[in-house]
């Protein structure tokens, strides 16, 4: 029986595709002993048990960016956390250690670096973190989700996505999809600013409403975040908070309008669904890296946050609503940068991981 370390996590970003591979790994391997390797503020902690693997946690510990006192703190917390994991290592014998990034991942690396133990990265984003980018000193297998991402041995495997998004057939699924929305069978815009939502895109998507649904679509709007916008009472307009069947509203879409996070791009462009993307303004940009692939592929637009206004939606938008052709090339483009099985392409990673350690291990002995 292999015993897996996956260690990751705070963000939906990182978890997620650790769930994914998780699940791979079990499905190829049943007997398999997975524990994860995360923070109690982590959305880990959360969907980590909800799933039935063991959490570990270990302290949150940021990187510091500023010389002030937690900088001072940083050096003897981390050499705790790395002392931690290097006893689970041992412990519970762990045969090979996945990281996703986030704050659980870098100890976790220098553990296994330490503990001479395989290690294998996988990097979500198109502009890599920190943690991923020093844990790939310690590995040459190390996965990336977007083509160019800037990373030490990085090999294209894709976004690992979950079962429901990787096996999705959504002409199967329409039917379905149409009746848990309580929607009429028309063309769909499906838009959504992630689970935390994104007032700016929130905002004009309501104020645009009658604009998108003269034009001949119905719109599944998930607000997320606050939930601060009102419905605008527009026949066709479905507003709503939040999402539990995310499967069954990327089924249904024709077109996406949305923040870039990678999951999110990965998902669409993984079921060919075109898409505007209007990246996040804030942080180090990475939005705009993630959407960059499809957007040269012809499969998306790409429009500032400041650009995307009612405007702008009457201008662009409506005109390409009107488009069957153009948004039927943009669908054949979307399908042919995504990538459906990014955990089975990972679980490979792994494997080779594990022979190349294997044969070290041989070699070491003659």
């Amino acid at each position: 029986m292999t015993t897996y370390l996956m260690a990751g996590g705070g963000t939906a970003g990182h978890v997620n595709p650790l769930l994914a591979v998780s699940d791979a790994l079990r499905r190829d391997e049943p007997d398999a002993e997975v524990i994860v390797l995360g923070t109690a503020e982590g959305l880990e902690s959360r969907l980590v048990p909800e799933r039935g693997y063991e959490l570990v946690t270990i302290p949150k510990l940021p990187f510091p960016r500023r010389p002030d006192a937690a900088a001072l703190r940083f050096p003897a917390r981390f050499r705790s956390s790395v002392r931690r994991v290097r006893d689970l290592i041992a412990e519970r014998g762990v045969d090979v250690v996945v990281g996703f990034g986030g704050y659980a991942s870098a100890p976790a690396y220098s553990a296994a670096h330490r503990e001479v133990v395989p290690l294998v990265l996988h990097e979500a984003n198109a502009k890599p973190g920190l943690a991923n980018k020093l844990g790939a000193r310690y590995t040459r297998q190390v996965g990336v989700a977007f083509e160019n991402t800037p990373i030490a041995h990085a090999s294209f495997v894709g976004m690992p996505l979950r079962r429901e998004i990787e096996d999705l057939d959504r002409v199967a699924r329409r039917s379905e999809s149409l009746e848990y929305f309580g929607l009429a069978d028309r063309p769909t815009v499906l838009i959504t600013g992630g689970s935390l939502g994104a007032r700016s895109v929130n905002a004009t998507a309501v104020a645009s409403a009658g604009e998108l649904t003269d034009a001949g679509f119905q719109v599944v709007h998930i607000q997320g975040g606050a939930a601060e916008f009102h419905d605008p009472e527009v026949a066709g307009y479905h507003l709503i908070d939040y999402c539990d069947r995310m499967d069954l509203a990327l089924a249904i879409a024709d077109v996406a309008i949305s923040r870039a996070g990678a999951a999110t791009v990965s998902e669409l462009s993984a079921l060919g669904i075109p898409a505007i993307y209007v990246p996040y303004p804030v942080g180090n940009g990475e939005q705009r890296f993630n959407a960059a692939g499809v957007v040269q592929a012809g499969g998306a637009i790409l429009v500032d946050d400041a650009r995307f206004t009612p405007e702008w939606v009457r201008a662009s938008v409506v005109p390409l609503l009107h488009d069957d052709e153009r948004l039927r090339a943009m669908a054949t483009a979307a399908a042919t940068v995504g990538v459906r099985d990014g955990a089975e392409r990972m679980v490979a990673l792994i494997r080779k991981a594990q022979r190349d350690a294997v044969g070290s291990a041989r070699a070491g002995r003659r």
